[in-house]
């Protein structure tokens, strides 16, 4: 995983989303440069639509949600193909998801932390991530655990 680095990221909080609210709904916008590194992250009440490359499709998108046993759940999805790629390709393309994910949390949830400072209980809320793929070996939801890992940037830089 490439070391989160904070002053790599750009963060976009669009109207009428403000530090406190929403909370359920609220979305998450996550990509990024290839070129410079930097991190690109909207947050609002919808997804950042504007901000997606739509033929590389490598953002990661996030939404707070409730469950079906009442509590609030962070879900988010990876675009891995819809069919276009050849197997080779959504499999490269799902091994550096995987291996960039927590990279992504951690962007997503440094740079929101206001957020949390209204809501610290949410920082223990699952994180559910669904990797979308036509290919059944990529096609796969998994837990990445809980926001409090990914709060801190010190502890995953590198010495």
């Amino acid at each position: 995983m490439t070391p989160f680095n904070p002053q790599k990221l750009s963060v976009k909080l669009i109207p009428p989303a403000t530090s406190a609210q929403p909370v359920e709904h609220r979305t998450y916008t996550l990509t990024h440069s290839d070129t410079t590194g930097d991190l690109f992250l909207s947050i609002g009440y919808t997804y950042d639509d504007s901000s997606i490359n739509w033929k590389m499709r490598d953002e990661v998108i996030a939404e707070w949600r409730i469950d079906v046993h009442g509590r609030f759940v962070l879900l988010g999805k990876a675009y891995v193909d819809g069919g276009e790629f050849t197997s080779e390709v959504a499999q490269r393309r799902f091994g550096i998801f995987q291996k960039e994910m927590g990279l992504a949390l951690q962007a997503i949830v440094y740079g929101d932390l206001p957020f949390y400072a209204h809501y610290p209980t949410l920082l223990d809320a699952p994180i559910m991530l669904k990797f979308t793929s036509t290919y059944p070996a990529f096609n796969q939801i998994g837990y990445y655990g809980t926001p409090r890992q990914y709060a801190n940037p010190i502890q995953y830089a590198t010495p």
